[in-house]
Order: structure tokens, then sequence, then C-alpha cells
């Protein structure tokens, strides 16, 4: 099952609301769950849930491509690279055009290689890394080889400093640490300000369950 996980909420918040619905509709009958890829709580869009035998399916679902529209901010970064932080520093953008972005994304197309950011879930001898670098600890990971399909720069607005991309990636990509070398490439920094999962394989947008609607949705399919 897909669904659009809202903004704010957790992965697992949206695991365990799913659980509980699916609980409750089967007279308490308890649910095998696991999700195929989580999401950041300030992203939203699609995110796959298996149920049941179905959880045999979870490393598969997880190696699909992934397809997201972000919306970055150049000229400064964030702790984070998104907006769980406030910015720690600012870069000067005045030499930045629509022309040096298209070049700049050249790079990152394709087979890359690509270091996670500290606030990740990557783990560092046995510790999850966003638990380190909120505690203040220096996190070094190390870069992991993935694949760009498709970078497109669907617009840019040089009075803001903002741009939106459409990407289409593989398994393990961090679109926030991509966020963060489109900066770097720049010659300035950038960061997430919006992020949302149009689709997991052949999960789209369109196919996504309302995980508030779910309680409905499923009094109707039993009738």
């Amino acid at each position: 099952m897909a669904f659009d996980k809202p903004l704010h909420q957790t992965s697992f918040q949206l695991v365990a609301q799913v659980r509980r619905t699916l609980t409750r509709a089967l007279g308490g009958q308890k649910v095998k769950i696991g999700h195929a890829g989580t999401l950041d709580p300030l992203a939203t869009g699609v995110m796959v849930i298996c149920v049941g035998r179905a959880t045999k399916l979870i490393e598969q679902m997880q190696a699909g491509e992934k397809e997201y529209t972000a919306t970055l901010q150049l000229g400064a970064t964030t702790p984070s690279y998104d907006l769980e932080h406030p910015v720690d520093q600012t870069y000067p953008t005045a030499h930045i055009t629509r022309e040096a972005i298209e070049q700049a994304l050249e790079q990152f197309r394709g087979p890359i290689m690509q270091v996670p950011p500290a606030f990740s879930a990557c783990k560092v001898n046995g510790k999850r890394a966003y638990d380190m670098a909120r505690q203040g600890q220096q996190v070094e990971l190390q870069a992991k080889p993935l694949h760009i399909h498709e970078l497109e720069l669907v617009s840019f607005d040089a009075s803001t400093m903002q741009l939106t991309l459409r990407i289409v990636c593989s398994k393990g990509t961090y679109i926030r640490a991509l966020a963060r070398d489109i900066g770097q490439a720049l010659g300035s920094g950038a960061h997430l300000t919006a992020l949302r999962r149009t689709r997991v394989g052949y999960f789209t947008a369109a196919r996504c369950f309302d995980p508030n609607q779910l309680p409905d949705d499923l009094k109707q399919e039993k009738k």
C-alpha cells in the first residue's frame, strides 16, 4: 500500500497509524507491517508500506527508483541541509545564473559518489548518525555509490535564489546531500526548503491512500 505522508509526520508515526487502523479493522488481529523506505519529517509524498506476506517484498520495493520534486535555497546552509535547523552560514550568490546552474547539474547526472548528511539514519559504530550529530559529536560518513537517472531544472528565480529540481534516482540517495553538493559546485551554499517524493517504483502520488482517510476506505472495501 502506498501512502501520501503528510508534512511533519515521521515515517515511523505513519507506520504506527496504519498498523492501528488495520488492527482495528481486523478485530484486534495482529498485523505484520513494515515500510519500504523512510521519508524525513519535513518531506511529503509517496511512502510504501507492506503488510502481511507482502513484507517479504520490502527489499524489492526499496530497490526501485524514486522520483522527487525539490526546492533549494541558494546562498545559505543549515546543519541538516533542510529546515530542521536554522541557517548557520551564508554565501555569495551574485555570480549564479541559470546557465551556471545547468552546467553544475551536469556533474550530478549518472553514477556518482555521495557522502550522506550527518543528520541521517546511517550508522557509525552501531550508533545513528543523527543521534551523534544532535549531541554535538563529529560525524564522518563514507561516500556511497548511487545513480541519478534524471536531474531537471524545473524553475529558477534569480531574485530569491530559489530553484526547483525534478530528480529520478536510485535507492540510498539523500536529496539533502545533493542540495549541499549542488551549492558547493556553484561556489556557494544550498539547503532544501521543500521536498516531495512523487514516485517509488510504480507507485505514484495518484495511487496513494490518505492515511487519515484509510478507516473510511476500509469500511467501503468491507461493504
